[in-house]
């Protein structure tokens, strides 16, 4: 079997469902502090947002959730230099959060919800 190369150079949008895109924005900007990239109106009434949760290239949208969509598992993994500081943070700001997990071996983590539920891991990496 030979590995044929693709034309797929990296992840750009990983796409979070909300069910209100208004709300969502408001969460992810003023309590995870992320950086709007862009809001633009799609045909059907809806919103094209776009947010950086960083310095890197990866960016999220906050996409309108279909009724079929289950929540809750861990999706997507943010990187912290600091998991304490960055839990307090959240805290402060009224974030629901998980207690940090130290495994032998693993990098402290903790996990974290949003309005609608959706649930991410914060992992240090310093």
């Amino acid at each position: 079997m030979s590995i044929t190369q693709t034309h797929i150079a990296g992840v750009n949008t990983v796409s979070i469902p909300v069910d209100d895109q208004e709300a969502a924005l408001r969460f992810y900007v003023e309590r995870l502090g992320f950086t709007l990239v862009r809001d633009n109106p799609t045909p059907g009434g809806g919103r094209w947002i776009q947010l950086a949760p960083g310095s890197d290239n990866v960016t999220v949208t906050l996409e309108p959730a279909t009724p079929d969509v289950v929540r809750g598992a861990i999706g997507i993994r943010f990187r912290t230099d600091d998991a304490e500081t960055a839990r307090a943070a959240l805290q402060s700001a009224g974030v629901d959060t998980d207690d940090i997990v130290h495994w032998p071996g693993v990098p402290a983590m903790f996990a974290f919800r949003d309005l609608d539920g959706n649930a991410f891991s914060m992992t240090e990496t310093g």
